[in-house]
């Protein structure tokens, strides 16, 4: 399903200040993205294993750090998800500007 969002302004750089704040904000989720690559990679070094496996193998008792760690580990990686999913749909919107006379 396609939504499609029209915005109106009077002066040309209304519309150029909108797509400055999209890219500025799609600089800050790929940085987000990158800092939560990161993290997963301390966790996964830590305990030699991969992500994924430890979503779908591992309970907080298998930590050192326990229910706080498991629970730092899961969120980061549910994090990554949706910032991920986030940017994958910034990138993908279309941006169509009217013809000047």
């Amino acid at each position: 399903m396609t939504t499609r969002l029209i915005i109106e302004f009077e002066a040309e750089q209304g519309y150029q200040s909108v797509l400055s704040a999209i890219d500025a904000y799609k600089q800050r989720l790929k940085a987000s993205i990158a800092r939560t690559h990161r993290k997963l990679a301390d966790f996964e070094a830590r305990y030699g294993v991969g992500t994924e496996q430890f979503m779908t193998s591992f309970t907080a008792e298998d930590l050192e750090g326990g229910d706080l760690e498991y629970v730092d580990w899961a969120g980061e990686a549910k994090m990554l998800s949706r910032l991920e999913n986030e940017l994958i749909e910034l990138e993908k919107a279309r941006f169509e500007l009217p013809s000047l006379p």
